[in-house]
């Protein structure tokens, strides 16, 4: 395992003038030995760039790799002893289970009864000791992508293992399945594992710290809750939640800060001028008329989605959505209803920015 140390730019063309000429751009991160990471944004937006600079598959425009102190920028994947699994599966269709598994060990000569015992222990994490046996041509696709999933794992020694979106081809039932199961890897092997994905729920569920990418740019690093509840850039609040953070105009002035037209009390110091508020679905309330921190909204719409209701509302101009209780008593649509925006889990940003 390896601590990792970005500090680079990429470029696919020559010479770029400005940001939308870079894939990757300029960056300081680290990923510390043995943690768990996810790369997380939509597509195009540099996840895939940083893994392949991370692996050695691609030499960065501009600066350096750094793995436990020591420069790799223009170390190949072998010698930086990276294991990385793919999209698709990646196996030899016609060697059985337990010989791609045991692939990458012959090929560093470990001695046979090491590869057995390897092979056997990542076989049951995997739940495969039962086909063990069988070719690998025969098996369902699922089963393939487990089989890549364990020749990135087989390996103790290696610096860390890359992901790149590996749960496409899984069906949705055995995703969830696998998620958990390499998240009970990571526990036990300790490995430095880095995830790509544009999948929320798969990044929060398996990363222990998330990096949240758009247009070339790690906008923020955090875990699920940091994430949730502070977004740094409104990009990642919209991003992260299903629905996303609602935001709404706001001009501060002193103590008054005018949300979506309503002047309301300030609910703490906050720099003059033009802002954004961004409130979450989950902590947007209804209360009653002229509550401190609230505001008119016209009801558009109700969904009664079982777990929870979704309430898409209008104020002035300025769509809000808010996740209520089931049992809740639901306002009619087309009524006007007060929303709680200013509280204790409002956020405020300024040129797309949380203001601290």
């Amino acid at each position: 395992m390896a601590r990792i140390d970005l500090d680079l730019a990429h470029a696919y063309r020559a010479n770029p003038q400005q940001d939308s000429d870079y894939a990757l751009l300029p960056l300081k991160m680290s990923f510390r030995d043995g943690g768990a990471y996810a790369l997380l944004g939509p597509s195009g937006c540099g996840k895939t760039t940083m893994l392949n600079i991370i692996s050695g598959l691609l030499v960065p425009s501009h600066g350096s790799v750094k793995f436990d102190g020591r420069d790799v920028t223009q170390a190949s994947p072998q010698e930086r002893n990276i294991a990385q699994v793919f999209q698709f599966p990646v196996i030899y269709d016609t060697m059985t289970v337990a010989e791609n598994l045991a692939f990458p060990l012959r090929n560093r000569k470990v001695p046979a009864d090491q590869i057995k015992k390897r092979v056997g222990e990542i076989a049951e994490m995997l739940d495969m000791s039962g086909q063990l046996d069988q070719r690998a041509a025969g098996l369902a696709a699922d089963a393939k992508q487990k089989i890549s999933l364990g020749r990135g794992l087989v390996r103790s020694d290696v610096s860390a293992v890359l992901f790149d979106e590996p749960l496409t081809v899984i069906d949705p039932h055995l995703k969830w399945q696998l998620r958990r199961k390499l998240k009970q890897i990571h526990r036990e092997l300790k490995l430095t594992l880095i995830y790509v994905t544009h999948d929320q729920v798969e990044a929060l569920t398996f990363a222990e710290e998330v990096v949240v990418m758009t247009r070339g740019k790690a906008v923020q690093v955090g875990s699920a809750e940091a994430l949730f509840e502070q977004p740094a850039h409104t990009f990642v609040g919209h991003f992260i939640g299903s629905p996303g953070m609602n935001f709404l105009p706001a001009q501060s002035r002193g103590d008054t800060l005018d949300v979506a037209g309503t002047p309301l009390r300030a609910t703490r110091a906050l720099p003059e001028g033009a802002l954004k508020i961004g409130i979450r679905p989950e902590y947007l309330r209804i209360v009653e008329a002229n509550t401190p921190g609230a505001i008119t909204a016209t009801v558009m719409q109700v969904q009664d989605v079982g777990t929870h209701a979704l309430l898409t509302a209008d104020a002035n101009g300025n769509k809000l959505k808010a996740r209520l209780h089931a049992d809740a008593e639901l306002p009619i649509v087309g009524s006007t209803i007060w929303l709680q925006v200013l509280d204790a889990h409002t956020c405020y940003y300024r040129d797309e920015e949380l203001v601290a």
